[in-house]
C-alpha cells in the first residue's frame, strides 16, 4: 500500500538511504517508487525529475555532514579539532556512501545555485577548524580544497577496499591527521614570518589570532 503522509522531504530521504544501499548510480526512479511504495509517476507529483532528486540528495548531504562535522569539532581547536572534523566526514562517507556520492556528481551553475548553496554549509565546518590555524585569507580556499582532499582521498581509498596490508587503518588515519597538522601549521608559521618587515614589525592582518 502507498505509504501515508508521502511528501518531497520523506521521498528524499527514502532515495538517500536507497542510495546507500545499492549505490548512487544505481537508484531509479522505478527503484524509489517501489521502496516507498507507490508507482513511479506518483512520485514525480512531488519530485520534479531524477536530476532534481539528486540534486535534493546531495542538499540532504551536505546538510547532514556540516551538523555532523559541526558537532564533532564543537569546543575544540587546532590538531584536536582536526582530528575530529576529519574523523566525522570519514565516519559520514563510510556509514553513507551513496547520498555522499550525490553530491560529487553534480556540477552548480553559478554563486547561488542550491548545491552551491549547500556545498558552502557543508565545508564550513573545515573553514573554522582552518581559522584555528590562522591560515591566512588568501590561502583559504588552497587550504580548504587540499584538506578536503586528502581526507576524502583516504576515505573513498578505505570505502573501496583500497588498504590491503596488515598495517591498520585506523593508526594510518592517526598518521594522515599528524602530516595535515603539521603542514598547516608550517604554512601559518609561514604567512606570519612573511608580514614581519625587514625591522621584525608585522603589518596588520586581518586574520583571527592563533587559538
Amino acid at each position: 500500500m502507498p505509504r501515508a503522509g508521502l511528501d518531497a522531504a520523506t521521498i528524499v530521504v527514502a532515495a538517500a538511504e536507497l542510495a546507500d544501499e545499492i549505490g548512487f548510480t544505481e537508484l531509479t526512479m522505478s527503484r524509489l517508487a517501489e521502496r516507498v511504495g507507490v508507482r513511479a509517476p506518483s512520485l514525480y507529483k512531488h519530485i520534479a525529475s531524477q536530476d532534481d532528486l539528486h540534486r535534493r540528495i546531495a542538499a540532504l548531504a551536505f546538510d547532514e555532514a556540516a551538523d555532523a562535522i559541526g558537532a564533532a569539532i564543537q569546543g575544540r581547536a587546532g590538531r584536536d579539532a582536526l582530528a575530529a572534523a576529519a574523523g566525522a566526514l570519514r565516519d559520514f562517507m563510510l556509514t553513507h556512501p551513496g547520498r555522499y556520492a550525490a553530491t560529487l556528481a553534480l556540477t552548480p551553475t553559478g554563486p547561488d545555485h542550491p548545491i552551491m548553496l549547500a556545498s558552502r554549509r557543508g565545508i564550513g565546518p573545515f573553514e573554522a577548524v582552518l581559522r584555528g590555524y590562522d591560515i591566512a585569507p588568501e590561502r583559504m580556499t588552497h587550504a580548504l580544497r587540499a584538506v578536503r582532499s586528502v581526507f576524502h582521498g583516504f576515505a573513498h581509498l578505505q570505502a573501496s577496499g583500497g588498504f590491503q596490508w596488515s598495517a591498520d587503518i585506523g593508526e594510518s588515519f592517526e598518521y594522515l591527521i599528524d602530516l595535515v597538522d603539521h603542514g598547516l601549521r608550517a604554512v601559518a608559521s609561514t604567512d606570519s614570518t612573511a608580514l614581519a618587515d625587514p625591522a621584525g614589525h608585522h603589518r596588520p592582518t586581518t586574520r583571527s589570532p592563533s587559538p
